[in-house]
C-alpha cells in the first residue's frame, strides 16, 4: 500500500501495548491512528463534488462509532489481563462471548456503512472503504493477539 500503512501498523502495535493504559492515552493513540488512517483512505478513494462530501461525512460518522468499539475492545483486553491468572470457566466464557460479540458489532458497523456509502457516493468507493477497513482491522487483530498470551500459556 504505502509508507503510511507502515506508520499505521506501528501505531496498531502501540495501541495493543497501551491496552492497559489510561483513557487519555487510548484517546490520544486513537486520534493519531484515525488521522493517519483517514489519510490512507483518502489516497485510494478519489471522489469529487457532492459524492466526495457525502462519503467523508459518512466516514467521519463511522469513525466515531469505530472508536467507541475500540474503547470497548480496550476494556475487554484490560478485563482479560486483570483476570488472566485466575480465569475460571464462567469468566473465560463471558470474555470469549464478549470478544465474539464485539467482532460481530464491528463487522455489522462496516456492513452498515458500506450500504450507506454506496448509496451516497459510489459502489467502488464503498468497496474500497471495506477493503481498507478489513485490511487494517486484520492488522489490529493480529497485533492484539500477538501481544497477549493464550489462556493458560503462562502457567
Amino acid at each position: 500500500m504505502s509508507k503510511k500503512i507502515l506508520i499505521i501498523a506501528f501505531m496498531v502495535a502501540s495501541f495493543a501495548a497501551a491496552a492497559q493504559s489510561n483513557k487519555e492515552d487510548v484517546d490520544f493513540i486513537q486520534s493519531i491512528y484515525g488521522k493517519e488512517k483517514k489519510a490512507v483512505v483518502a489516497q485510494f478513494i478519489q471522489l469529487e463534488g457532492a459524492q466526495k462530501d457525502a462519503f467523508w461525512k459518512l466516514y467521519d460518522e463511522y469513525e466515531v462509532k469505530r472508536k467507541e468499539l475500540g474503547h470497548q475492545r480496550v476494556a475487554l483486553l484490560e478485563r482479560y489481563a486483570k483476570n488472566y491468572s485466575t480465569l475460571d470457566d464462567a469468566t473465560t466464557d463471558k470474555i470469549t462471548k464478549d470478544m465474539l460479540s464485539l467482532g460481530a458489532k464491528t463487522d455489522k458497523l462496516i456492513h452498515t456503512y458500506y450500504g450507506k456509502m454506496k448509496k451516497a457516493s459510489t459502489v467502488k468507493a464503498a468497496a474500497q472503504f471495506v477493503q481498507i477497513e478489513a485490511y487494517l482491522l486484520s492488522q489490529v487483530r493480529t497485533a492484539i493477539f500477538e501481544s497477549i498470551p493464550i489462556i493458560d500459556e503462562l502457567k
